[in-house]
């Protein structure tokens, strides 16, 4: 079995100014790496997908979570992290 370290980081909220600035600081300041981001404004709505490398990370999953989480609260989005391999055996049905 292939150990994926990737992640998936969706953010969804009303679209203002710093959004993107404040998560991917987040990302820079833990060491890791977006490996592809789709943003799209619908009407005032923001809403981001990211897919992350997590192989040179420096800190636990675990924190990452909660920092984007507490981020997301300041900011006012709503942020979730998920395991890619979680993902894909969420979604095999």
């Amino acid at each position: 079995m292939i150990n994926d370290e990737r992640a998936i980081i969706t953010v969804l909220g009303r679209d203002h100014v710093g959004i993107l600035a404040g998560i991917t600081a987040v990302l820079a300041e833990a060491n890791v790496n977006i490996l592809d981001i789709s943003q799209t404004i619908l009407q005032e709505f923001f809403t981001m997908i990211m897919i992350v490398d997590l192989k040179e990370k420096n800190l636990a999953f675990n924190e990452l979570q909660g920092q984007l989480k507490e981020k997301g609260k300041n900011l006012g989005v709503q942020v979730t992290i998920q395991r890619a391999d979680v993902f894909k055996f969420m979604h095999r049905i």
